[in-house]
């Protein structure tokens, strides 16, 4: 099999959980006698996790190894879904939310880092960012079909409800946590890894982990582009909670039906994901005509836009239809904005710089819970989620953040072509819209990655 292949199955296999409980992950807390504010408060929990933990385990990730970290995410994973499925009170489905930002935060950069290590390792300069590019783009088509298959099933288990109406709710969280045992098994049989470059032994490791996490800090401070990029998180994530978190929410308003609302969710859900997916299959055909950086700066504008829209609409098919035109650019947009990222590290640091962008990622979608869950109590969820919009669009101008020019290169953007200096022409000079990505390249990568790398 295939290195690219390997990556794909791994990741659909990931997410696949997450498909199941995506659409109850809000619903189940409110059943057992949460408000939307004291969910948004809980729910908060995981991303302060995130944010204790990301560096420490991306230098992990780093110091020690790409799969051991993978598997560790899966082993907190089958104990976060087990708790969450048992919680009755605040405070458990708080310790929940903690294992799940520990997951999270064990997750966020080994698996991808993996791939990109092994593309570097084997493809030529001149063709890595495309080869990369592609990769993540089939990568986040893989995703929206694991998460979109996973909702429908979600849907049909909510529907059938094995235990008992009154326990519809919590049957995809078991299922996640028997995914978890399976990501475990596919990732000791799929990722390969050359680790004798890396720290033997777990007290190695550890000692090693704060030199990767400062190394990489260094990296993100002496990096104009490479702040703006891991910023652009802090945006997205507050905007996410509009259309990840309130969405079932807002639905069950409208229908007036709470387990409606989470039978619907299934299958809107499953297309909205599979509308992400080909979003995301769109990434290399957007990339031969314009930028990373103009593609990007149109699609988090294009989001917000959309995700307005649901605010405003005022009824369910409405809703419905904004989140999928939200889902349409969604995955296309964090392809994209990776594959950036990567071009800024080397394989020493990829997994805490990843981490980085995790890291700001979850702390902004905690201020999110907490400032929309406030919103939608004291005025309306339609309300919480425009200001969601709002604020997600606002990361468009950062992708503009460009490299100081070298003195003999007046006028660089943002991120030149395979990081070859080229003397810019006069438009470039005067225009942040300057290729950054050679469709040239991409349709040369595009052939010898269709036989897989070499």
């Amino acid at each position: 099999m295939s290195l690219r292949a390997r990556f794909w199955l791994l990741a659909g296999i990931r997410w696949l959980s997450t498909g199941f409980i995506v659409p109850v992950a809000a619903l189940l807390p409110l059943d057992r006698g949460l408000t939307v504010a004291e969910y948004g408060t809980v729910a908060a929990v995981q991303g302060i996790t995130v944010l204790v933990l990301e560096l420490p385990t991306g230098g992990f990730a780093d110091a020690i190894g790409r799969r051991p970290v993978w598997i560790a995410s899966a082993v907190v994973a089958f104990v976060s879904y087990g708790v969450y499925a048992l919680a009755q009170t605040p405070a458990v489905f708080a310790v929940a939310t903690a294992l799940a930002g520990a997951y999270r935060a064990l997750d966020s950069g080994p698996l991808n880092a993996w791939f990109v290590d092994a593309v570097h390792d084997r493809e030529p300069e001149q063709t890595r960012s495309a080869v990369v590019a592609n990769g993540l783009s089939g990568y986040a088509s893989v995703v929206g079909l694991a998460i979109a298959t996973g909702a429908v099933l979600s849907a049909a288990l909510v529907a059938w409800a094995p235990l008992g109406d009154g326990q519809a709710l919590v049957v995809p969280y078991w299922v996640a946590a028997a995914l978890s045992v399976v990501q475990i098994g596919a990732a000791v049989v799929l990722m390969d890894e050359d680790r004798s470059a890396r720290i033997g032994g777990l007290v190695g490791a550890i000692r090693a982990t704060p030199a990767a996490i400062l190394d990489g800090t260094r990296l993100l401070l002496g990096s104009r582009v490479l702040r703006a990029l891991v910023a652009v998180e802090i945006f997205w994530g507050f905007g996410m909670i509009a259309f990840e978190t309130l969405t079932p929410i807002r639905l069950s308003e409208l229908l007036g039906d709470r387990d409606a609302a989470a039978a619907l969710m299934g299958p809107v859900t499953a297309a909205a994901w599979g509308v992400s997916a080909l979003g995301a299959a769109m990434v290399p055909l957007l990339l031969r005509r314009w930028s990373m950086v103009a593609v990007s700066v149109a699609l988090r504008l294009v989001q917000g836009a959309t995700v307005v829209a649901m605010g405003i609409a005022g009824g369910p098919v409405g809703l419905v239809a904004g989140l999928f035109a939200t889902y349409a650019v969604h995955s296309a947009a964090g392809a994209i904005h990776e594959t950036l990222l990567h071009e800024q590290v080397g394989n020493e640091q990829r997994a805490t710089v990843l981490s980085l962008g995790s890291m700001v990622l979850h702390p902004g979608a905690s201020i999110g819970l907490v400032v929309l869950g406030a919103v939608a109590t004291a005025a309306s969820t339609g309300a919480a989620i425009v200001v969601g919009g709002l604020v997600l669009a606002l990361a468009a101008p950062l992708f503009l953040v460009r490299a100081p020019a070298p003195a003999a290169v007046r006028g660089a953007p943002m991120l030149d072509r395979e990081g070859t200096p080229v003397a810019p022409t006069r438009l470039q000079e005067a225009s942040p819209w300057a290729n950054s990505y050679d469709s040239r390249s991409a349709t040369e990568s595009g052939r010898s990655d269709s036989t897989g790398p070499r």
